[in-house]
């Protein structure tokens, strides 16, 4: 992840509710400075009047889009044209895409293809070719869930092993292995970046952990260990398969 990444953050007013904004926006500048920020939709619309106050609060800019034909997205023509006008002024390094609609999957399969990094955001209904055409993908509804704990002073809950599928237990086990030396030692932050790269929208938060290193210390299929970094106080972690 580059610190110093500028984002431009295009969002699809028609798809995702307002509820969502303030969330999203705080999850955006762990990966970079989101520079450009707009909102598409058709703004004559009764619904969608509850987002001039959150618009206001964040910054974001409406983008008026009339819906021309009954039962077509216009919204989703001219977000997508933008994207390219955005690329192509060569203003930022990434993008952050977030809509639930499988519409954008081409867009940010084109974004990534000239070089660009892309994050997607969107609800659970999201699916999956929009999801695995981002380079990382989050679930809206993790993030909301996330605040709401942190507001009512409670702790986030440990993970529960119902939702930690053979599946999730195979990708963990398998990037381990494949990012480990000859000792089967992995360093936790290549396995994160590996899983990524299998399973875009793979996040701790989805078990109830914040980390990644207390989930995989949840688990005991793995072993983990820290190991002293030189001129430094802070600690490597790594994990092996048992």
């Amino acid at each position: 992840m580059i610190k110093d990444t500028k984002i431009a953050v295009l969002i699809d007013g028609d798809n995702i509710p307002s509820k969502y904004i303030s969330e999203m926006m705080e999850e955006i500048t762990k990966y970079g400075t989101p520079t450009i920020k707009r909102i598409y939709g058709d703004w004559t619309k009764p619904h969608l009047s509850k987002w001039k106050n959150i618009l206001l609060e964040n910054a974001i800019t409406p983008i008026q889009q009339y819906g021309y034909t009954t039962g077509k997205n216009a919204t989703d023509s001219a977000m997508i044209i933008d994207a390219m006008d955005v690329l192509y002024s060569e203003k930022v390094n990434g993008f952050c895409l977030v809509s639930s609609d499988s519409d954008f999957t081409k867009l940010a399969t084109r974004l990534r293809e000239a070089g660009m990094v892309v994050y997607g955001m969107g609800e659970k209904k999201t699916p999956n070719p929009f999801i695995v055409a981002c380079d990382k993908f989050i679930y809206l509804e993790i993030l909301k869930t996330t605040n709401d704990k942190d507001e009512k002073g409670g702790k986030t809950k440990k993970a529960n092993l119902y939702n930690i599928t053979p599946k999730v237990i195979r990708l963990l086990k398998n990037s381990v292995a494949d990012a480990a030396d000859d000792d089967g030692w992995a360093f936790l932050g290549d396995v994160g970046s590996l899983i990524l790269k299998k399973q875009p929208n793979f996040d701790s938060r989805n078990f109830g952990y914040e980390k990644l290193t207390p989930l995989f210390k949840s688990l005991d299929q793995f072993e983990m260990e820290q190991r002293d970094q030189t001129n430094t106080r802070f600690k490597l972690i790594y994990v092996r398969n048992k």
